[in-house]
């Protein structure tokens, strides 16, 4: 397919797409330019690291125009090319997962999914999630400095997803790890992966790690990740075998209207998916939220004031920050977003950073507002594919912020926070802070 000449300020389309722009921060104003000039634009995809070059993307910058390509898979395909801007190397695995599926495979196992999270499940899991929220700072509160990235997020949606799982804590760290491999192909320091201490694990993750690729090995591709699927495989059979009060024993025994069920190797695929999606987002989300308080002192000593902001906080911490900044679809046939005409074949990328500060759909959106009600962020997405863990990344968050307030008196910087390598992932790696230890 012909490149195309880009349709905008060559230098924005570029800072928006290089990855090394993030390390510093969102590039917001180059977003708001293009937004306001060129809301559908041409991005040609330059080589990046070991990426070669690729044929270029529509990127899509308001929001109106990110639901509509949202919420219409007919026109624009999650299946066709997958849903990261880089064309996969393994198109046939990758489009096994459901994130990478197209209605109806995806609304089947959407169904079985949705199922699995029983009112039972779920109020388990939020108990469990304030009680672990408020002993990872309990942990650190009489020290007076932590790194809350590190010392204080990141353990949450790890000791979440064990739940959610049903996989003993001490596996857990295979899943930071995992996670940081997988997110981590943009970001040196992530990709070599995370410490993990073997002798306190199960035989089942001992038998994983060993099938750990010795040499780089693309992490996106099935043959990058051996020691995920491995271990998946073998929890999914002992599901089947000996059912628990987790999530997953209810997916892989529930049975939907067609007689279907969740065959071992779609449960590796969504353990893949929740491995690595489902830790990052509330990973990211949750630093993300403190830095967004942590730069406007006031609007956190209004929420500390009025604890009845909380959910609003939240949500305004995920337009404000939004966690998963892009995510790509595939036009189908050819057709017209925001009327800029897009061929069949041609590469759709929704960005979230930018739809969420649209002033067309946020009242000061560059303003971080503990009390903005009308908030119609898309850091979950929307239509069809909007994600599933959205109640449990909301529930964490609300109750790690609850903690914070409840335990750490006078919060503010202690140091310099250390960002992502990342044009996908929003995030920070480090985020030092200090507060007054109470007596």
């Amino acid at each position: 397919m012909a490149q195309r000449r880009v349709s905008g300020p060559v230098s924005d389309t570029e800072l928006i797409y290089s990855p090394d722009t993030y390390v510093r921060s969102v590039p917001h104003d180059a977003l708001t330019r293009l937004r306001r000039s060129t809301p559908v634009v041409w991005v040609e995809e330059r080589p990046v690291d070991d990426w070669p070059a690729g044929p270029g993307f529509w990127a899509v910058l308001r929001h109106a125009d990110v639901r509509h390509v949202l919420r219409n898979p007919r026109l624009f395909s999650s299946q066709l090319g997958a849903t990261q801007i880089r064309d996969a190397e393994d198109l046939h695995y990758v489009c096994r997962m459901m994130l990478n599926t197209d209605p109806p495979e995806h609304s089947r196992l959407r169904r079985l999914l949705t199922k699995a999270f029983t009112p039972r499940a779920v109020a388990r899991l939020a108990a469990r999630i304030e009680q672990r929220a408020y002993a990872l700072v309990d942990a650190v509160a009489e020290k007076g400095e932590a790194d809350f990235a590190k010392d204080i997020a990141a353990d949450l949606p790890l000791l979440t997803l064990a739940d959610v799982f049903g996989i003993p804590e001490s596996d857990r760290w295979l899943l930071f790890d995992w996670s940081n491999r997988v997110i981590g192909y943009q970001d040196a320091e992530y990709s070599a992966g995370a410490a993990f201490e073997a002798s306190r694990a199960t035989d089942m993750a001992r038998r994983a790690i060993a099938l750990r690729p010795s040499d780089p090995v693309n992490p996106r591709s099935r043959a990058g990740m051996p020691d995920l699927y491995a271990y998946a495989h073998e929890l999914g059979g002992y599901k089947r075998r000996h059912p628990g009060d987790d999530v997953m024993t209810a997916l892989m025994h529930h049975v939907d209207a067609d007689d279907g069920t969740v065959a071992v190797e779609e449960f590796e695929n969504l353990f893949w998916l929740f491995a690595v999606a489902g830790n990052e987002t509330v990973r990211n989300g949750l630093p993300g939220g403190m830095f967004a308080l942590l730069k406007n002192p006031d609007e956190l000593a209004r929420l500390r004031a009025d604890r009845s902001l909380m959910e609003g906080a939240v949500e305004e911490m995920l337009r404000w920050w939004t966690p998963v900044m892009n995510f790509r679809r595939t036009a189908t046939t050819d057709t017209v977003v925001g009327n800029v005409p897009v061929r069949a074949g041609e590469k759709v990328v929704v960005w979230f950073s930018s739809a969420n500060r649209d002033e067309e759909a946020f009242d000061r959106p560059s303003r971080f507002d503990v009390g903005r009600t009308d908030n119609d962020h898309l850091a979950f997405g929307h239509g069809p594919h909007f994600c599933l863990g959205a109640h449990l990344a909301r529930l964490q968050m609300r109750a790690m912020f609850n903690a914070v307030l409840d335990r750490l008196d006078d919060i503010e910087p202690g140091g310099e926070p250390i960002r992502l390598r990342s044009n996908f992932q929003n995030g920070i790696k480090r985020l030092p802070i200090r507060w007054t230890p109470r007596l």
